[in-house]
């Protein structure tokens, strides 16, 4: 198990999109030969303090403008130079409006291009449906060599960065703009194929990520106090996902719920689904938003709104156990 955060650390909100601009200052700083390429929104996705760090870093730093295919071809030529090419928008228009470049330029090249946008999901809050991203998870996980990780929280979304630029080939790492507690510790390392055990439990097993682990752990205690124990599983990467890890799970609790800031189509559910139908046939819910666009609103409340919050995980939770075989 990876550490996770103390009581001091889950105190402090930060949002992973925060991680950002921070870590590829530090990558450039280790030496590795990063470049940033964004669409005119370096402020919000934090590139911006990537660019003013060092006078040579902001030579590093390419603002396409409100163009964001243009973004991606340029990163593709960038990493056909020698570099580790980023590109930064929000995540409805970074993956949605470029999808063509990051299929027919990125992927089916195998580039060395990441595409880390921020604001995806409901977590965009007031800016509502037409801004808050809920497919692409689904979009970046059907692309043959496209890796996919959704961290839970500012430290592991250092971790991804870092994980991302170490690893060849296109790769996407899916940010929000609201902040969150701490679930890992600082310095936390994560591993591209791995998902990590944060709670163990014996009654049913929960495969999480992104801002969906806190309200999963949240869920956890309160169901340790009605006597219903929990294993919960972060599947940060969802592409290539650890079958290994989660179907281990599955057959010690003998069910699953699935709980993730994105549609239930495509996404982590539709994952874990695909992995039971194959080898533990375990009853499975999932906590995810139905077939439907966001809605403008606060982060917390609209994780109730779609019930997407500990509450509906809970009762998710006690769904899936009253479907268990009874022999």
């Amino acid at each position: 198990m990876v550490k996770l955060a103390s009581a001091e650390q889950r105190s402090v909100k930060k949002a992973t999109r925060a991680a950002l601009g921070a870590t590829l200052a530090a990558l450039a700083e280790e030496g590795v030969p990063v470049v940033a390429v964004d669409a005119d929104l370096s402020g919000s996705t934090t590139m911006g303090k990537f660019a003013a760090a060092k006078p040579e870093y902001g030579q590093r730093f390419f603002n396409c403008g409100i163009a964001e295919q243009n973004m991606i071809d340029v990163a593709a030529g960038l990493s056909l130079t020698g570099n580790v090419a980023f590109t930064g928008s929000f995540a409805v228009f970074g993956t949605g409006r470029a999808y063509d470049q990051i299929r027919n330029t990125v992927c089916y090249s195998n580039l060395n291009v990441k595409i880390t946008p921020t604001h995806a999901g409901v977590s965009v809050g007031p800016d509502g449906g037409s801004h808050q991203m809920l497919e692409d998870v689904a979009l970046m996980r059907a692309l043959p060599r496209m890796r996919v990780f959704v961290p839970a929280d500012y430290p592991s979304a250092v971790a991804a960065i870092r994980l991302a630029a170490e690893t060849p080939g296109p790769v996407y790492v899916r940010m929000g703009r609201a902040a969150v507690p701490c679930v890992y510790e600082d310095g936390v390392q994560l591993e591209c194929g791995r998902a990590y055990v944060v709670r163990e439990g014996s009654d049913c097993t929960i495969v999480a990520n992104g801002v969906e682990i806190r309200e999963a752990l949240m869920a956890a205690e309160s169901l340790a106090e009605q006597g219903i124990s929990v294993e919960v599983v972060d599947a940060f990467c969802v592409k290539p996902l650890d079958e290994d890890t989660i179907v281990a799970s599955a057959c010690k609790t003998g069910c699953v719920v699935t709980a993730e800031e994105h549609s239930r189509i495509g996404g982590l559910g539709a994952a874990v689904a695909d992995v039971l139908s194959r080898q533990c046939l375990a009853p499975l819910e999932m906590v995810a938003v139905d077939d439907c666009f966001g809605k403008s609103g606060e982060f917390e409340e609209l994780l109730s709104y779609f019930s997407i919050d500990a509450a509906a995980i809970e009762d998710a939770v006690k769904k899936a156990i009253a479907r268990k075989p009874l022999c």
